[in-house]
This record gives C-alpha cells, structure tokens and sequence, in this order.
C-alpha cells in the first residue's frame, strides 16, 4: 500500500513537468510571416495538382476529389466572358455611334428612281429571318443566363430568376433547331454567290466605300466583300456554336469534366463575337444605309440603290431579262 502511495505521489510531483516540457516542444518562436492575429489565419490552401482517388462505384468520373482547372473555368464563367461579351458587343456600338456620327446615313446618291429590282425572293427572306429571329433569340437568352445573377437577381430576386433563367435554357436549346435549319438553307441558297474573288480585294481596298463622303462604292456583285464577311462568319462560327452547343446537350458524352470546359469556353466566345458581328450587319441593313432594308424587307430595292451598290449584279439581272430597260425620258 505504501509503495502504491509513494507511486501516485510522484507522478503528481512530475506531472507538471511532463506538461511544461511538451508545451516547449508544441511552441513555435513566430516568425516574420506568422499570422498575429485570427482574421490572418489562411482557411483555404490553394490545390495546384489534380487529387484523384478511388472509388467502387461505375462512375469513375466520382473519384476526381480536386479539379483546379475547376476554378479557371469558374472565373471564365463568372467574370471573363461577362467582359468579353459585354466590352464586345458596347466596343461595336460605340464604334458604330462614332462612324454614324461622322459619316451619317449613307444615301443613295442619285436618289430614289421609283423603280423596284427584285433582290431576294420569298425563299431567300424566310432562310434569312428564320436564322436571324433564331440567332437573337438565342443570343438574348444567352445573355439571361451569363448576365442574370448579378444584373436581374439584385431587381427580381432569386425566385423569379430562378424560373427566368430556366425558361431562358429551355427556349436557348429549342430554338437551335429552327436556327440550324436557317442555316441549312442560306449555304444552300448563297454559298455560290459569296465565293470571293478580285473584286473583293478592291472593295476592301476602299472599305466599300463607306468611308467617301462622295457617294461612289466600287463594283460588286450579288454580295460584295463585306457581305461576304458576315455570311462566312455566320456560317462557320454558327456552325461551330451548333456544334458545341449541342455537345454541351449531352455531358461527358466522349469528353470528360475538362472537354466540357473547354467546349463551354469556345461556346461563349463564339457567341461573343458573332453578337458583335451581328449588331453591326444590323446597323448597316437599318439606320445606316437608305434603301437597304427593303432587300429583306419586301425582297426589291430601288434601281439606283442596285447600280450604286451592286451594279455587276444589276447587269446580270438586265441581261437575263429580269430587269425592264429604262425608257428614254421625253
């Protein structure tokens, strides 16, 4: 019994020096970069590697545990092409606005003869309002869905942009159809027509003209080079869009968690620029040029609007009997 007291008593004895010696070896001195206080104390350590793991289920796509490049894409989605999108389609409006600005509408310059020349028939107008109406709508829906939650979640809150931003994807995907099948048909019905050849090269030689306050535009055909322009960049970044986007359709469908990163970022920056690009053809078929719209309009433009602009085509039209000789006036 004594020597189970003289045991007890001693561990009490040594006990604080056990704990004196293990708090000498816990401390550590601080040093220059230590935290001195708790709102310093770093609750998140950047992951720079992938982490995967294992795991017993089919899905093997569940045992990537760290995907940094997660985060890239997050900041893509969450700041860069709202900048893109945005800087894009405001730089072309501003741009436009200074040109208007300068140049003014552009007139034509012998005036209106009163004379119709028949431009593009009632096939060529429902290829090309099928793709436009189809492509704005998209793009407007689009814009929902990248700009909402910071520029409508703060004026509607987040139950009315939750059923805004669902309907937004719903319309976005369905009117893709109507969109491919618009696209079909213009490559079908223009694409011969928007070869390029030499006089493009003197048409950009002088912007079209559009620069010259003198009313004169170089020589073109059906489509001048400009045109041609917007046609090739709506046909191929359409079709690349289509493509991405209806990859995006079906997820992870030959691709993994990267690829569909990857086809979301080409996806953004392919509509950025093709909103750009469309905003500007849109300037120039309306406000910025007399007489233009009524080739989509009602489908004939004024005979001189057709000499000044596009006199080769207009010649082809008069020598395949499609355009009445002028009558001497008296």
């Amino acid at each position: 019994m004594r020597r189970i007291l003289r045991l007890l008593l001693l561990a009490v004895l040594l006990t604080p020096v056990a704990f004196t010696q293990a708090g000498a070896q816990l401390y550590q001195t601080p040093g220059p970069s230590s935290p001195a206080s708790k709102e310093q104390v770093p609750l998140y350590t950047p992951q720079t590697d992938e982490l995967i793991g294992r795991v017993s289920i089919p899905d093997a796509r569940s045992a990537v545990l760290i995907q940094p490049e997660g985060r890239e894409w997050r900041a893509f989605r969450s700041h860069t092409l709202k900048l893109v999108v945005g800087g894009l389609a405001l730089g072309m409006v501003v741009v436009l606005a200074l040109f208007y600005l300068y140049r003014g509408k552009i007139r034509i310059s012998a005036g209106w003869s009163g004379r119709q020349v028949l431009r593009f028939n009632g096939l060529d107008r429902f290829a090309h309002w099928t793709t436009a109406v189809s492509f704005l709508t998209m793009a407007l829906t689009g814009v929902v869905l990248t700009f909402g939650r910071t520029l409508l979640i703060p004026l509607i809150g987040h139950p009315a942009f939750t059923s805004l931003a669902e309907t937004s994807k719903s319309i976005h995907n369905f009117v893709s159809v109507p969109f491919i099948v618009g696209l079909l048909l213009i490559v079908a019905l223009w694409a011969r027509d928007n070869i390029p050849n030499r006089a493009d090269w003197a048409w950009l030689k002088c912007m079209g003209g559009l620069m010259s306050k003198s009313g004169h535009h170089p020589d073109a055909g059906r489509f001048n080079a400009g045109q041609k322009g917007v046609f090739w960049t709506v046909v191929l970044g359409g079709a690349a869009m289509a493509v991405t986007g209806y990859w995006l359709m079906v997820p992870f469908t030959g691709v993994g968690i990267g690829g569909m990163q990857i086809l979301h970022v080409i996806h953004g920056l392919l509509a950025a620029l093709l909103i750009a690009a469309i905003i500007g053809h849109i300037y120039i078929g309306t406000v910025g040029m007399e007489g233009a719209f009524d080739a989509m309009g009602s489908g004939e433009v004024d005979e001189n609007w057709a000499i000044e602009h596009h006199r080769s085509w207009y010649e082809e039209q008069r020598r395949k009997g499609y355009v009445e000789d002028r009558q001497p006036a008296e």
